[in-house]
């Protein structure tokens, strides 16, 4: 703490001194020779320094850096002093006790300065503190999980987007007309515009909190994908409303050409993204003689995407994420496991930094003397955005619910209502607004909504999970034999839905695997990098994993056990016998897959349809009919396999006697003929008791002998 105290007087200090008048600072004297003209005779002269000072202080020259630095510190030892406080992070999340700091030292500085402490600009938090977090979310998303929840997390991202914002800003409207005295002058346009900024759901705040519970992975990506796309519509929907602010009027024309603007901004971010996640991927193909600046690649056209989006207004969240996701695939294989590790702690660290600075920067931000307040116009927007996100979800689950395979439970509706935490993109967002009468009281109204929502919601989202007994990740990391069996479910179920001839999601996910092997791997991945085994490919990715070392993923140790760590010699040794093994045992065996199995030679024979099983019965009445058909009238007998069935009937009279079948008649009960009358009833051995009248099941178990 005394560090932390030392810390906050250095950043104090510093903004006092660049309070003070430029004449009042003393003039340096020992500034160097300067060439100047003489007054009197035009001749060229040299300023001489009056005395050579020993200490001279010149904080305007590194005034800007020496800041940002300090501030970056403060962060850190915020963040580190919280980690080690002991049991306050498992009642009070990060960002609450960030933004607290964040309130002390805007309170320290406005108490010293007597005057507004600095805040956080937008084009700061959009160009240089948002970047480093979608990027690293991005990178590290679950891709496998992200795609097979595509499509609910779309139905929550825009039309639950869309849902908020009209519902919130027509509801505000209709409170403005109520209270016509204090809130008459704002106008529809307006309200519908800062619907579109407090409908944000921030991601940092969401991953800050989510990632402390350890909630199950099905209700993790559908909140943290929810408001990572979420951001991009409301981004979207808030540029959309500023511009029709700028209209004179707004006809239906531009009704329609704003809609057409959502879905090019949205379409243009995703391809820009892809454009550079692709070519990073090839860059990184010729990095094998310059390892070194194989992980700078990754920041430089990731950064690089989010800043063309932006210069062609299009989203740059959709863009950065897209380039994440995308070179993913392709760089993880190109670069070494040094490289990998640099870009994993690299990305972490810009992204952990970034955070903090965004939860100090937003307390320090509401230390303010620019607020307004009006009860009726807050309070109304705390309600209202828990009635319209409780309600949007509740509607979209019930529709998305009849369409996915694994419901989503009202538990897990009632935690994704009640995660809707709003964030710095609110705050920012609401400074963009151009200036009339009513700016202040939408700052004012902002941070309430995200004071209410970090504190109030967010320290009570845990106990909630805990009670009502929400389901948690699985904290093991998945072993070989599952992700071999996973793969194998996967071809399966795509095999079945190309068989019926429905398009679902393992058939397109199967036909992109195919068209990433044959194409996009050869053309992006170095030669000496291509994975001969589909086995090998898990075995490396699971070292990856390994590599990474996920904090949620604690190691298994036996305190029972005493024998000593291997070294990382053997561990390297360990690790080139298994890949060594792996690949000598996928040039012995090959692999298979619904796309290499050899097809049958008969193609123009055509396939008899199936038969369901039957009963003895029906099978005995099927068979006497066929003697005259297809099995009696054909001049060959039919090849197949033969096949067991178990068939329970029930008695249709009740037996008094036991009756068996003796070995000895069994064997006289033969015939030479026996392979000519195989087509007749096949025999069967019942074993009977009596138990009184009533009928009895009997157990047959039949074998039907196909002749070949």
């Amino acid at each position: 703490m005394a560090a932390l105290w030392t810390l906050l007087f250095c950043l104090v200090w510093p903004a006092c001194l660049a309070l003070t008048p430029p004449a009042e600072l003393p003039q340096p004297h020992n500034l160097p020779p300067v060439l100047g003209m003489n007054s009197s005779d035009g001749s060229p002269s040299v300023d001489v320094p009056m005395a050579l000072r020993v200490f001279s202080m010149d904080y305007h020259h590194v005034q800007a850096p020496f800041e940002i630095v300090l501030w970056i510190m403060l962060a850190s030892l915020a963040k580190l002093g919280f980690h080690w406080s002991g049991r306050v992070p498992a009642v009070v999340p990060e960002s609450c006790l960030l933004i607290m700091v964040g309130l002390l030292v805007g309170g320290v500085i406005y108490g010293v300065r007597h005057s507004a402490p600095p805040t956080l600009s937008a084009d700061a938090f959009f160009l240089f503190l948002l970047p480093p977090i979608v990027l690293d979310a991005g990178y590290f998303l679950p891709g496998r999980l992200f795609f097979e929840n595509l499509g609910t997390i779309l139905w929550y991202a825009v039309l639950g987007t869309l849902w908020n914002v009209l519902g919130i800003g027509l509801s505000l409207y209709g409170v403005c007309l109520l209270a016509q005295n204090s809130l008459g002058d704002v106008s529809l346009l307006h309200c519908l515009l800062f619907g579109s900024l407090i409908a944000a759901v921030d991601p940092v705040a969401v991953l800050s909190v989510f990632q402390e519970m350890h909630v199950n992975d099905q209700l993790h990506i559908l909140v943290f994908g929810e408001s990572l796309l979420n951001d991009a519509v409301t981004v979207v929907l808030y540029k959309l409303f500023e511009s029709f602010l700028r209209l004179p009027t707004v006809s239906g024309l531009d009704v329609l050409l704003g809609g057409c603007r959502v879905v090019v901004v949205g379409l243009g971010g995703l391809f820009v993204g892809l454009f550079f996640g692709l070519l990073a991927a090839l860059t990184s193909r010729f990095t094998s003689r310059a390892q070194v600046i194989a992980p700078l690649f990754v920041f430089l056209y990731s950064y690089l995407s989010y800043l063309t989006s932006e210069m062609l207004h299009l989203s740059g969240i959709m863009a950065i994420v897209t380039c994440a996701v995308t070179m993913k695939q392709y760089v993880e294989a190109n670069v070494s496991e040094r490289s990998n590790t640099s870009i994993q702690y690299f990305l972490k660290m810009w992204s952990s930094v970034s955070e903090t600075l965004i939860f100090i920067f937003l307390g320090v931000s509401t230390i303010q003397d620019v607020h307004m307040w009006s009860w009726p116009f807050v309070c109304s927007t705390l309600l209202l955005c828990l009635i319209w996100r409780a309600s949007g979800v509740l509607l979209l689950t019930a529709v998305v619910n009849k369409l996915r395979r694994n419901a989503v439970t009202f538990r897990d509706q009632f935690i994704i209502a009640y995660g809707g935490l709003r964030g710095a993109i609110c705050f920012s967002l609401v400074f963009l607004i151009d200036d009339f009468p009513k700016k202040r009281l939408f700052i004012t109204t902002t941070i309430v909504v995200i004071l209410f929502t970090v504190f109030v919601q967010g320290m009570t989202i845990k106990p909630l999970v805990e009670l009502l007994d929400v389901k948690r990740k699985k904290r093991a990391l998945p072993t070989v034999s599952e992700e071999i069996h996973s793969r194998l479910i996967d071809y399966l179920l795509a095999g079945i839905e190309d068989v019926v001839g429905y398009w679902g999601q393992h058939y397109w996910k199967d036909k992109f695997e195919q068209f990433n092997r044959k194409y996009l791997r050869r053309f992006l991945i170095r030669e000496d990098h291509q994975a001969r085994s589909s086995i090998l490919r898990v075995y490396q990715e699971l070292e990856r994993r390994e590599q990474r070392g996920d904090e949620e993923t604690p190691p298994l140790v036996d305190p029972r056990s005493h024998s000593r760590p291997l070294l990382p010699g053997e561990m390297d040794s360990i690790r080139r016998i298994l890949s060594r093994n792996l690949q000598s045992f996928n040039n012995k065996t090959p692999a298979y897959s619904r796309h290499t199995l050899n097809q049958d030679a008969n193609k123009d024979r055509m396939r008899k349809p199936l038969h369901r099983h039957q009963s003895l019965g029906e099978r005995y009445t099927f068979t006497q009919q066929a003697e005259d058909g297809e099995f009696s009238g054909s001049g060959r007998p039919r090849k197949g396999l033969s096949r067991s069935h178990t068939v329970c009937s029930i008695s249709p009279r009740p037996v008094f006697q036991e009756t068996s079948v003796s070995p000895a008649s069994a064997q006289t009960a033969e015939t030479p003929n026996s392979s000519s009358t195989s087509r007749e009833d096949p025999v069967s051995v019942q074993n009977q008791t009596t138990v009184g009248g009533a009928p009895r099941k009997h157990l047959s178990f039949v074998l039907e002998n196909e002749e070949k």
